[in-house]
């Protein structure tokens, strides 16, 4: 059954959500990112994403300190990513409670760099985004385009041993049009095996229902929770 992840990105302390990826279109939803944490956790919700959108967009991680607040005051697995640019700050992020980095800028960008990182802690500490426009390959908060195919990207880290990936239409992110579907199942049959959180456009249980039926082992959801889309009450069968 696929796993929901709620989203919390963060950009000046606060929980917020864009729309289109586009960082002058933003919606505030909360003062205080600990109160959507223990939201989600109420509700029997067992992993978080966070991202740092000042981090992406600065290159150096900004927000380590909302994710130290929410890893310490909830028992919520959390992934976190935006900025993260050395083996500095994997460790820092690591150290302030997160149990994943998710990171698609330095994987698209200095392979080597971030493979050094999987060998000091574990491939499996790692979820690699692949966040997309059409099929190109977007990196430094959605902002840039990496000249990479999305199929290919993802494959040459499944032969590195990367399982888990993420995957977001960035043109479908805070629109709540619904999920890239097509474009999940072509990844799913042009990269065999690998694990795929779909991310982006979901607006409803029906949608989170569609995903579930293509394949995608987990979605990542935000502006639907925060607008009643989709209640956490719906959610329940999901929940173990």
């Amino acid at each position: 059954m696929i796993r929901i992840i709620p989203a919390i990105d963060i950009m000046d302390g606060r929980a917020v959500r864009l729309a289109g990826g586009d960082f002058s279109k933003r919606t505030v939803y909360y003062n205080d990112p600990l109160e959507a944490a223990k939201m989600f956790e109420d509700a029997g919700l067992k992993n978080l994403h966070m991202v740092d959108l000042d981090g992406a967009r600065a290159g150096a991680t900004c927000n380590w300190k909302t994710l130290e607040r929410i890893a310490s005051g909830t028992s919520l697995q959390i992934d976190f990513g935006g900025g993260i640019q050395s083996m500095e700050d994997v460790s820092r992020v690591f150290n302030a409670g997160a149990a994943q980095v998710n990171a698609g800028t330095i994987p698209a960008r200095n392979k080597e760099l971030f493979l050094s990182w999987m060998k000091m802690f574990g491939a499996e500490k790692f979820l690699v985004g692949a966040d997309v426009k059409g099929r190109s390959l977007m990196v430094k908060g959605w902002e840039e385009d990496s000249g990479q195919e999305v199929s290919g990207f993802i494959n040459d880290y499944m032969l590195e041993g990367v399982g888990n990936f993420f995957c977001t239409d960035v043109s479908k992110d805070g629109m709540m049009e619904g999920p890239a579907i097509d474009l999940y199942k072509s990844l799913l049959t042009e990269c065999a095996g690998m694990e795929l959180i779909a991310s982006g456009g979901v607006k409803s249980i029906e949608d989170v229902e569609a995903l579930d039926d293509c394949g995608c082992k987990g979605v990542i959801i935000g502006k639907a929770l925060y607008e009643g889309g989709i209640s956490l009450k719906k959610l329940k069968r999901y929940v173990d």
